[in-house]
């Protein structure tokens, strides 16, 4: 496990790869170079070539396209086929990359499909930008090239081998898990469900796992699921869904399309709620779409401005996470909190609104297929009243017992 892939388009950046290859192997690590070029002739020799990379992935034609962006795209596509089943043939122990902007589009994907942990690395021209779209939730580590990767000279000398002696230290000197580490439970929280979420924290650290905290962001919620999608969590306590308020209303901090999906196809025991589904997320209060001007709002900073969700929204919102969850095989419970689901949606705050929060429960009931397995439990609570964490984790208690 201790082989480093590094990987680039070696029509283009050949000389730039062997330089890379040559100062891993120097640090005693092996080194196999893999082309992902889909034009030129490679400009070195590699060790895996574009035509098994394109193989990985039957259905896809990389090689010989004429538009060069549908030859990245599919190329990438093969390159994610390629790298996980070099890891899991127990092959792969790292991964670096060398890109301009097309190369780093085609290596992002495949580095972010392996698991949290792998060594990954890419050297790109476009790390001193927005590297949202190339990191996203997983831990690819991007340096910034600062000259263009086009030959070797004074300073891509420098950080081609700073590069290079980087990754050859992360797969030389791993982190290996102890015998005694504890189970790791994930759990999502937002300012508006602290108390809920601390009080769940502390009661499954003191049943002996380890609590992981997630900020329900939108990226949150994708790094969790992500750590599922790796086996790096062993159950989940989903008390903070809002992110998929955003994604079915259009707010800032939309969880996107995947949500739910790792969890439910991982099979891990999962409790989950309502949590903050009273809100849709905005920056500055200047920047809330004109079709929103009548709706009712409240400032929470300069920079965060909240929504409160109407009993249409609400409907929709029940019925993309009833479309999910009647998806689920494993079992899981989901706990409404009929007084309740924020901060700020309890008598006397700006966004208590019964009619608005009954909507969304009689929806999740009215859609979600119930089952022995797929059950809907509500309480007469509101979500931060003590007495409702204690009902998620003696909840989850019960299906972890169940499936171990």
């Amino acid at each position: 496990m201790s082989q480093v892939y590094a990987v680039a388009t070696m029509d283009t950046k050949g000389h730039e790869l062997a330089f890379v290859a040559e100062r891993i192997r120097a640090a005693g690590v092996e080194c196999v170079t893999v082309d992902v070029g889909t034009k030129e002739v490679p400009t070195a020799v590699p060790d895996v070539s574009r035509e098994k990379v394109a193989a990985s992935c039957p259905d896809a034609k990389p090689l010989g396209r004429s538009d060069r962006g549908e030859a990245v795209t599919e190329m990438s596509r093969c390159l994610v086929e390629f790298l996980k089943a070099e890891h899991a043939a127990g092959r792969l122990g790292g991964v670096i990359g060398l890109g301009g902007g097309g190369g780093t589009a085609l290596i992002a994907p495949a580095m972010r499909a392996l698991p949290v942990g792998v060594p990954k690395l890419l050297v790109s021209t476009m790390a001193s930008g927005n590297v949202g779209p190339y990191v996203d939730c997983s831990d690819l580590t991007l340096m910034y090239s600062v000259v263009d990767v086009a030959g070797i000279n004074s300073v891509s000398r420098r950080v081609l081998a700073n590069a290079a002696h980087a990754i050859a230290g992360m797969v030389t000197h791993r982190a290996e898990s102890p015998s005694d580490e504890k189970p790791a439970i994930g759990m999502t929280m937002f300012g508006v469900t602290t108390p809920c979420v601390e009080a769940v924290r502390q009661a499954i650290e003191s049943h002996g796992f380890d609590a992981l905290v997630f900020h329900a962001t939108g990226s949150g919620d994708r790094a969790m699921e992500n750590l599922v999608r790796s086996g790096l969590i062993r159950g989940v306590i989903d008390a903070t869904t809002t992110a998929v308020a955003d994604e079915v209303v259009g707010g800032v901090l939309a969880c996107g399309p995947g949500r739910f999906d790792a969890i439910l196809a991982a099979g891990v025991p999962y409790v989950l709620s309502v949590g903050a589904l009273d809100m849709v997320n905005f920056g500055a209060k200047e920047t809330v779409p004109p079709k929103f001007a009548d709706r009712k709002f409240y400032v929470h900073n300069a920079q965060v401005t909240l929504m409160r969700t109407t009993p249409d929204e609400n409907r929709q919102i029940a019925r993309w996470i009833a479309a999910k969850l009647n998806r689920s095989t494993a079992p899981l419970t989901l706990l409404i909190p009929e007084l309740g689901v924020s901060v700020l949606d309890a008598p006397g705050q700006p966004f208590h609104d019964p009619v608005a929060d009954a909507a969304l429960f009689e929806e999740l009931e009215r859609s979600i297929e119930q089952t022995e397995q797929r059950q809907i439990r509500r309480l007469p609570l509101h979500i931060n009243n003590p007495k409702f964490p204690a009902a998620l984790v003696e909840a989850f208690s019960k299906l972890n017992q169940v499936m171990i």
